[in-house]
């Protein structure tokens, strides 16, 4: 384990991405509502990537799957029924999540309408997700290198288990926070008077209502996922720091996107997307730490 990374990338990238998360809340803090105005305007194109942006953070569940699959397989047979099990879990993970959260659409997509069409364009629409998905094990077995197999194992697990935290932390962070959504407030006569700054807190008040839940985002929990892809590339036969620090800015960009995307789409304000991102940013750093610290580095 090198000390002077984290999640396979030179910790200078960690600060940069900290000090973008807290100089944002920062921002937000004062002038969320007014940001939001300048910067929400839903459009077509908006609305697509809010629906299908995640599938790429999702491709990492089955990739790490295939990183326990590939490392357990190369410890002998007594390993390959544990193997399977867990590859299948992740597969599943990552197709339940997208259709959890973004099956709706799926489902308009194959005309399904609960209670008036067949159950099985229900069925069709889920398997839309399974095939989508497909080609990442097959894919990761090739370019994955198997010469230490505990390190594969330890970044698969630290992959699938910070996701997890990542994910019911941000669930009920939403419940202890309340906040309305910017577009529940415009549909308001007085909007303003139902804002609240993220630190007003009312525990509990959101239920099951998803008009507040606007605090922290949890698209940007998912989002900010892709900030383990360095640790996949790091596994990879021809890995480099090159393609480590490549993975590293084409996920901090897509971060970005996706939180500008959050705002204009009127879901989210900018200490919102903040908050996703560096919640979920952190807990990926100290689990994937925790993790490969076991792991002897490869000399």
């Amino acid at each position: 384990m090198d000390n002077r990374k984290t999640l396979a990338v030179p910790k200078i990238c960690t600060y940069i991405v900290i000090s973008v998360c807290i100089l944002g809340i920062i921002l937000g803090s004062f002038f969320d509502y007014s940001i939001n105005v300048a910067l929400a305007n839903k459009t077509d194109i908006g609305a697509f990537f809010s629906t299908y942006g995640s599938y790429f953070s999702y491709c990492l569940y089955p990739a790490a799957g295939m990183c326990i699959f590939k490392g357990l397989m190369k410890k002998g047979n007594k390993f390959k029924m544990l193997a399977w099990v867990i590859m299948a879990i992740s597969y599943f993970m990552a197709v339940y999540y997208s259709n959890n959260y973004n099956g709706s659409k799926v489902r308009e997509l194959f005309g399904y309408t609960a209670g008036d069409s067949s159950p099985l364009l229900s069925v069709i629409s889920w398997g839309f997700w399974v095939i989508l998905y497909s080609w990442v094990p097959f894919v990761c077995y090739r370019i994955f290198d198997d010469v230490s197999p505990d390190k594969l194992i330890m970044t698969g697990a630290a992959i699938l288990i910070a996701g997890i935290v990542a994910d019911n932390t941000n669930l009920w962070l939403k419940q202890v926070a309340s906040r309305p959504r910017y577009k529940y407030l415009i549909t308001l006569d007085d909007p303003m008077s139902e804002f609240r700054n993220w630190w007003q807190m009312v525990p509990n008040l959101a239920g099951s209502n998803d008009s507040f839940k606007s605090w922290p985002s949890g698209n940007m929990t998912i989002a900010s996922m892709m900030f383990s892809l360095p640790m996949l590339a790091d596994v990879l036969k021809k890995r480099s720091e090159f393609k480590n620090m490549f993975c590293f800015v084409l996920a901090a960009c897509f971060v970005v996107l996706y939180g500008y995307n959050r705002i204009h789409m009127t879901n989210h304000f900018l200490s919102d997307v903040c908050f996703g991102t560096l919640i979920t940013y952190i807990i990926y750093s100290v689990v994937s730490t925790a993790f490969l610290k076991v792991v002897n580095r490869e000399k």
